[in-house]
């Protein structure tokens, strides 16, 4: 404890030039929390999206596959259609226990967004769709009043924005054709919300569209049968299949170059962390040689000074630690912003999830580096000879 206490005294001496190194800690210990609970948030939030597509396959025209992962998960992407021949063709296939046909259409609304223009997402369905998606429950009203009305069921969130109720009438921009609300979703938590839907004849007619879909969402029985069902589509001309497996390899591709610069980013960060505390240290036992000689001629053994001087490269570690941890937790926000800014696909859910456990992994990775940053400088001062060291600090 005395050893502590002087250490801890020895720090106030230099107080900005502490709190600098101490910020600098910080700073490489945020980055690294920031960086592993984005690692694992994105993808507990990339499995959440696709667990909620309530279905395993997706069976697009052909295309880039990085649009097609897109088209998945977003409902929006690369718009490339098919002939509906392909869903009449597969229907009746008996490893198929759910299958939904979709269209999905993009309109630009110059009034959307507070006047500064948006697009609105529509996607035309059969009830189908819900089979696949048993959680989709109606905040208010109920299902369309035939396959080919003019009527639409609005996402939680479409609802909210274009504030509409069960009833009211929507203008689809661009094309001179209002639907009538006749549902609004609860909220999912999931794309679906930001989508109106529409009758899948409706959006064929409206969109110019006919015989037309965007994507066949298709659940197999057997989870088993998908390498061989895939490979039974694969000489149907113009179409891709995508399994769950393929659009999470895909987007997580999408992120890897993001994710290696953002591992270079924390390495570079905490090695300069290391470099700025021995410095530090160092510092302080070339400007402190006459007072360890003194220390050391008054009978302090090298091992107390050892202590001492390792004792604050860990003191200044610590409190880095402590202050790198709040950062990146009240910080959290701002990161998953430019992250949803920046990446060319962001899931829903929490993007950086920062939990007790890294939390404490990190803090024990800050000690360590204190350990390691201490060694030199410790090591120098305790090795200094009483004599020699007094004179040197005349």
């Amino acid at each position: 404890m005395k050893a502590l206490s002087v250490a801890y005294k020895n720090l106030k001496r230099k107080k900005i030039r502490t709190v600098l190194t101490i910020v600098g800690v910080g700073v490489a210990v945020a980055v690294l929390v920031s960086l592993f609970g984005f690692d694992a948030g994105y993808q507990r939030s990339l499995n959440n999206d696709i667990d909620k597509l309530g279905y395993h396959i997706l069976v697009t025209a052909k295309g880039c596959p990085y649009e097609a992962a897109t088209l998945m998960l977003k409902g929006g992407g690369g718009l490339r259609y098919m002939e509906d021949d392909v869903y009449k063709r597969i229907l009746n296939d008996s490893r198929i226990d759910k299958i939904a046909p979709q269209l999905v259409a993009s309109v630009y609304n110059q009034e959307g967004q507070g006047g500064r223009g948006a697009f609105a997402l529509y996607m035309g369905i059969e009830k189908t769709y819900l089979y696949l998606k048993p959680w989709s429950e109606f905040k208010s009203g109920g299902w369309f009043s035939g396959p080919d009305s003019d009527e639409a069921i609005m996402g939680y969130e479409a609802a909210e924005v274009e504030q509409r109720l069960v009833g009211d009438q929507i203008f689809v921009p661009g094309i001179n054709k209002v639907l009538t609300v006749k549902g609004i979703f609860q909220r999912t938590g999931t794309q679906d919300d930001g989508i109106i839907f529409i009758p899948l004849s409706t959006a064929q007619n409206i969109f110019e569209l006919p015989g037309k879909l965007t994507g066949i969402g298709i659940k197999l029985k057997n989870i088993q049968d998908m390498a061989q069902f895939e490979e039974d589509l694969y000489n149907v001309p113009g179409i891709q299949v995508i399994s769950l497996a393929q659009v999470r390899g895909t987007i997580l591709n999408l992120v890897g170059s993001a994710r290696a610069m953002a591992n270079s980013i924390a390495l570079i960060a905490i090695f300069i962390a290391i470099i700025s505390v021995t410095n530090t240290i160092l510092m302080s036992v070339f400007e402190r040689t006459r007072e360890i000689g003194v220390m050391k001629a008054l009978g302090a053994s090298a091992a107390d000074i050892f202590k001492i001087i390792w004792m604050e490269t860990i003191l200044i570690c610590i409190f880095g630690g402590i202050f790198g941890v709040a950062v990146a937790m009240f910080g959290s926000s701002a990161v998953e912003y430019i992250i949803r800014q920046t990446l060319p696909y962001a899931p829903t859910g929490k993007l950086v999830l920062i939990k007790p456990a890294l939390l404490a992994l990190s803090f024990l990775a800050t000690v360590v580096m204190g350990l390691i940053a201490g060694t030199y400088p410790a090591l120098r001062a305790s090795l200094m000879k009483p004599v020699e060291a007094i004179r040197s600090g005349e």
